[in-house]
């Protein structure tokens, strides 16, 4: 097999710890890089991870195993691909993060990688091309907002218990397309599933202050226990949001707990909230907006089953 070798760059007006910290925690890819869905940890210690990651790769969301080693004092990621999906074969590549002077920082994205027999090798650097551009962007978009990162990226969550099965939450959620009919804030969803429980849905609601907004999100559904999910249409107010819903039963009924991570705009904030909006402003309004969209979900969900169950 011929390897095939792409190198991207771009100068970040941000420190190299800064934009370094961005790339080593895969945490937030889903609301920093575009192309980035979801990414679950098999293992993590202070120097070396595994991660399964689901991204979107030339319109599709594929999903793959990475390993990564991470050197902060030299400012270097190197990544290998563990399992993959065709028509890649193998794929790695590192990260690097040079400062030019003081506040500016070079960073630099290798790729290396190799492709299954039959298959047109200039398909996937297309692919590597668009997406490393497109995180190489994403990245200095963040860096170079000039504010603390755990200001900008907030993670927030709420545990509701309710009177009904973990089962039925989760297909109250799963199936979304009856959100119209039982979701006051919903006015419709298009909804499709492919072969991997990987939805892709678009949804338009309606907000408190009765401003209409199309969403679009992809879901990935995992054995009845939770759904997570990145809106690839995120409202205006944010750079990216995902987040997951996870179920389990509980004495008399189940424990739901709806998680949101938001990297927020600042700019667009204080159009909408007004000047003096800062960032902290902006965490609780979104805070609150969002855990009330999740609670009254779940509520019209309780709603929908005691309405099936009630006597005719």
């Amino acid at each position: 097999m011929n390897i095939q070798v792409m190198s991207h760059s771009k100068v970040v007006q941000a420190a190299p710890e800064a934009v370094y910290a961005l790339v080593a925690d895969v945490t937030k890819w889903p609301v920093i890089f575009e192309p980035s869905v979801l990414v679950r940890h098999l293992h993590r210690g202070p120097n070396e991870e595994r991660f399964r990651l689901w991204a979107t790769v030339n319109g599709e969301v594929n999903n793959w195993t990475s390993r990564r080693v991470l050197d902060a004092a030299q400012r270097r990621i190197t990544f290998e691909q563990e399992r993959n999906q065709a028509p890649i074969a193998s794929m790695g590549g590192s990260w690097s993060f040079h400062e030019i002077v003081p506040g500016t920082t070079k960073v630099r994205l290798d790729h290396h990688f190799t492709v299954v027999d039959g298959t047109d090798s200039d398909l996937v650097a297309d692919a590597v091309d668009r997406n490393s551009e497109t995180e190489l962007a994403a990245l200095a978009r963040i860096a170079e907002l000039g504010h603390r990162i755990d200001d900008v990226i907030h993670t927030f969550e709420d545990s509701v218990r309710l009177d009904i099965s973990a089962a039925e939450l989760y297909d109250f959620v799963y199936h979304s397309e009856r959100w119209p009919e039982h979701v006051p804030h919903v006015s419709r969803i298009e909804l499709t599933e492919d072969d991997d429980a990987v939805q892709l849905m678009e949804m338009d609601t309606v907000t408190a202050g009765g401003i209409p907004h199309t969403t679009k999100s992809v879901r990935i559904c995992s054995h009845r226990e939770r759904i997570d999910y990145k809106q690839l249409l995120p409202p205006a107010m944010l750079f990216g949001h995902s987040g997951a819903w996870e179920f389990a039963d509980a004495p008399d009924g189940a424990v739901v707990t709806a998680r949101h991570t938001v990297a927020i705009n600042p700019a667009v904030a204080r159009e909408i909230l007004g000047a003096e909006t800062d960032l902290a402003d902006a965490r609780e309004y979104l805070t609150e907006a969002l855990s009330t969209n999740s609670r009254n979900t779940l509520l019209c969900a309780v709603r929908y089953f005691q309405t099936r169950k009630s006597p005719a």
